[in-house]
């Protein structure tokens, strides 16, 4: 049973961020700091991407932990279990769709997660250049 009403509830996940996250963020400053030029959370493009570069036939999706269902950092509440985890794979289900359809038009995709983005530089630098092994900006 959920501890907050229904309507309290809604209102609570209508606050959460689904773009413009700090990690998001963090990622677009980085390729547009190093002469990557795109567009932000175009909806007219399939999965709705967080990052496109039409000129490179590239997206970019950036995936949090919890609503992508991270293998390493996957946390489904207690409360309304069956709820999250049927949510939760619906999510990956979705993911493994977008996926088909960018490599069966012939565009590359980049799924980054959440976790490969904060506090390990390492992680985040090797995101970086893979993106940037395949766009050619000279």
């Amino acid at each position: 049973m959920d501890v907050f009403t229904k309507s309290k509830r809604s209102e609570i996940m209508a606050l959460i961020k689904n773009k413009e996250s700090g990690i998001e963020i963090l990622l677009r400053k980085e390729l547009w700091g190093r002469g990557l030029r795109y567009r932000k959370n175009v909806s007219k493009y399939f999965g709705k991407p967080d990052i496109v570069s039409a000129k490179h036939r590239m997206v970019i999706f950036v995936d949090s932990c919890f609503w992508h269902g991270c293998k390493k950092h996957k946390s489904i509440p207690h409360a309304n279990k069956m709820f999250w985890e049927q949510k939760i794979q619906q999510n990956s289900q979705r993911d493994k769709e977008v996926k088909a359809y960018y490599q069966r038009i012939g565009w590359k995709i980049f799924r980054i997660w959440e976790h490969d983005l904060k506090g390990n530089n390492q992680k985040f630098n090797n995101s970086i250049l893979k993106i940037f092994n395949h766009v050619n900006l000279h």
